[in-house]
């Protein structure tokens, strides 16, 4: 069940600023790592070798910031819904950081807010910031300003 449910395009227009709490917590495995690596042909030592990643920088494998990242669409559900809608589209995203390494083993969640909402056309455009927070680390594995629009159902 998500954190936040928006209903209707004002309900969504009054949300700018609004914290929408976390997302549940997530272990990232050497198996979702070696998957990512499967799908996108990323097999980079520091992913996929526990052996000589072991003796790299981080001491461990760590995950693809790009897997980092993708994780994003798992956790904005618990983070919000938008509910009676004729269509929401992912429309992109303003800006991307990987502030740290995110280690195998290691648990991430999604916290996020609603940084900027706007009316456009028939439309309400909602950006979303996602700070995947690393469990322990002062420093996020990622941060994104998603961008959705919505488009709602016309009142009844």
């Amino acid at each position: 069940m998500a954190n936040q449910t928006f209903s209707s395009a004002e309900a969504l227009l009054a949300a700018e600023g609004m914290d929408l709490g976390c997302s549940e917590w997530l272990e990232i495995t050497q198996e979702r790592i070696n998957l990512f690596a499967e799908a996108t042909g990323d097999h980079q030592w520091i992913h996929v070798d526990p052996v000589k990643a072991a003796e790299g920088p981080f001491g461990k494998c760590i995950a693809h910031g790009y897997l980092t990242l993708s994780l994003v669409n798992l956790f904005l559900p618990q983070l919000m819904a938008v509910e009676n809608l004729q269509m929401g589209v992912n429309y992109g995203c303003d800006k991307v950081r990987f502030p740290a390494a995110v280690p195998v083993g290691s648990r991430i969640r999604g916290r996020g807010e609603v940084i900027a909402v706007e009316a456009i056309k028939q439309a309400v455009q909602a950006c979303v910031r996602v700070t995947v927070e690393i469990e322990g680390s002062d420093r996020p594995g990622c941060v994104i300003d998603t961008i959705s629009r919505y488009t709602f159902n016309p009142a009844q």
